[in-house]
């Protein structure tokens, strides 16, 4: 291939990818899947780059998640861990006082019934996540599964991340919660926010629900995605981080690095084929 030729390759390969070089990541995970089908089947209709929390001891799990998979979802294990806080619990909720054996038969019961999970995030869990031997545990159980934890930020002096780095599982955190407040108006305002982030800090992660204020937002929001937001699958952020259990905020620097190294491997391809 001549110098000219393949100059205008690379050219033409970083004009195409110019839009998503410079577009901030959203990622937008919704929580609580396996209970409402009707909205759930409308989310994942909304967009593939929409990951996907299904609940594992939830009635429809197998099914939304084998949905979410086909077509082309992220799915992850929204895995339920005890609150501060009084409230109804999920069958199989982690606590801090379990053993590490119960610890690690619960997460193999939720691998088994969320099928094609990639990941996990904590149900509630402010008491969990708070207990850095309990989250060891969880973590432990995780590691010979090759999944990400995604960490929803129930709490501020979360664990997660330092018992993560004991077994090299990688970590991301939330930004915004969507709606917290199940209004339509207020879960726009979160919206924006997130997109605020994103621009701000060149990704952001926002979790919300299945509600149906939330679905009507979403429709709304998504059909009218500023051009400068990429709506981005969780796994995708993953791969944008260094090989570190410690993610640093992802910015456009960090991502234009990322192509200007693909374009320099194609362009020594080509150096070491025309010799």
């Amino acid at each position: 291939m001549s110098n000219r030729l393949l100059i205008t390759f690379i050219a033409t390969f970083f004009l195409i990818n110019m839009q998503n070089v410079w577009a901030a990541k959203l990622a937008l995970v919704i929580d609580d899947f396996g209970y409402r089908q009707h909205n759930e089947e409308q989310i994942i209709s909304f967009s593939s780059n929409i990951t996907v929390a299904v609940l594992p001891q939830s009635p429809n799990a197998k099914y939304i998640a084998t949905l979410a998979h086909q077509h082309g979802n992220d799915v992850i294990i929204h895995l339920p861990m005890a609150p501060i806080s009084k409230q109804p619990l999920e069958k199989d909720t982690l606590f801090p006082d379990m053993n590490e054996k119960e610890v690690e038969q619960i997460i193999v019961s939720a691998i088994e019934r969320v099928p094609y999970a990639i990941g996990v995030n904590n149900h509630m869990g402010s008491l969990m996540t708070s207990n850095l031997n309990g989250m060891q545990h969880v973590m432990k159980a995780l590691s010979p599964y090759s999944m990400f934890f995604l960490d929803s930020k129930t709490i501020g002096k979360t664990q997660v991340k330092k018992a993560a780095s004991y077994y090299n599982i990688p970590i991301v955190v939330r930004d915004v919660f969507l709606d917290d407040e199940q209004n339509e108006s207020k879960i726009a305002h979160q919206f924006d926010l997130a997109v605020l982030t994103a621009r701000k800090n060149g990704y952001a992660i926002a979790i919300g629900h299945p509600h149906p204020q939330t679905v009507k937002v979403l429709k709304r929001k998504l059909a009218n995605l500023p051009a400068d937001i990429e709506l981005t699958k969780v796994s995708d952020l993953i791969a944008l981080l260094p090989l570190s259990t410690t993610p640093h905020n992802i910015t456009l620097k960090d991502i234009i690095e990322k192509y200007k190294k693909l374009i320099n491997e194609i362009y020594q391809f080509y150096r070491s084929d025309e010799k």
